[in-house]
C-alpha cells in the first residue's frame, strides 16, 4: 500500500516524534543533548518554526511545534537530523543514521488538546522544556496562546502550569496523542476533525480494520 503523505497544517501545532534506529539510544550524555538543542534552535530559526516544547529521552525526540508553511516542518527536521547525526558521529564514531526512518507528526487541535500535548512533552524526560514554564527561561521555546490564557501574570501562569503538570494528562488523552503522532493522524475533537476533512482529501484517522461489510441483498420481489 502506498505511503500516505504527511499531514502538515500551517499555523497549527504539531506533535513530532523522531525515534532512534531499532530503539537504540540517540543521546550518550548531556553534551549530546546540548548539541541537539543547538541544532534544533538553528533549524527552527531558519524555517521560522515556533518550538513550544521538546523532550529528549534516551531513545527518541519529542517536539511540539507550529510551522508557518506546509514544508517548513519537514525542512527543519531534515536540517536538524543531518547536523545532529554529523556531530554525533564526529564525537562517537560509527556510520549511518541514528534515526528509525522518517519523523512522524500529528496536527493537534488548539485549546485543551494542545495544552495536553504540551504537558505530555514537558513531562516526557528530565531533559525537556518544562523549566521554561515553571520559573526558568529557554530562548528556544515560545509559549502558545494556551499558556498565556492560564493567568494574567508570569507568576499566575507558572503556578497554573505547575498544577497541570502535577495532575498529568489523562491516560486516554495521552494515548490518543501518542498514537496520532506515531500514525501520522490528526488528533482532537469531532468538530476539529470535521473542519480538517473539508480542507484535505487525505484520511485524518486510520480506516477500520478488515474488509468493509457487504451491503445486504435486496429483498426478492414477489411475482404478480
Amino acid at each position: 500500500m502506498a505511503r500516505l503523505p504527511r499531514l502538515v497544517l500551517p499555523g497549527c501545532g504539531h506533535l513530532v516524534v523522531q525515534r532512534g534506529h531499532d530503539g537504540r539510544s540517540v543521546f550518550a550524555d548531556d553534551e549530546d543533548r546540548r548539541a541537539f538543542v543547538a541544532a534544533l534552535r538553528e533549524a527552527a530559526v531558519a524555517q521560522r518554526v515556533a518550538i513550544h516544547a521538546y523532550a529528549l529521552p534516551d531513545t527518541e525526540v519529542q517536539i511540539l511545534a507550529t510551522p508557518p508553511a506546509e514544508d517548513a516542518l519537514s525542512r527543519m527536521m531534515q536540517s536538524l537530523g543531518r547536523r545532529y547525526v554529523a556531530a554525533y558521529r564526529q564525537r562517537h564514531g560509527g556510520r549511518g543514521t541514528l534515526w528509525d526512518g522518517r519523523y512522524r507528526c500529528a496536527p493537534v487541535e488548539p485549546g485543551d488538546w494542545l495544552l495536553a500535548a504540551l504537558r505530555l512533552v514537558d513531562a516526557a524526560a528530565p531533559c525537556s522544556s518544562a523549566a521554561h514554564r515553571t520559573g526558568g527561561r529557554d530562548p528556544l521555546v515560545s509559549d502558545p496562546p494556551e499558556v498565556w490564557q492560564l493567568g494574567n501574570t508570569p507568576f499566575e501562569r507558572e503556578a497554573a502550569y505547575r498544577r497541570l503538570l502535577d495532575t498529568g494528562v489523562p491516560p486516554a488523552q495521552a494515548a490518543a496523542l501518542r498514537e496520532a503522532a506515531l500514525g501520522g493522524w490528526a488528533v482532537g475533537g469531532p468538530s476539529f476533525l470535521a473542519r480538517l476533512g473539508e480542507q484535505t482529501a487525505r484520511p485524518l484517522r486510520p480506516r477500520p480494520r478488515g474488509r468493509p461489510a457487504r451491503p445486504a441483498p435486496a429483498p426478492a420481489r414477489r411475482p404478480g
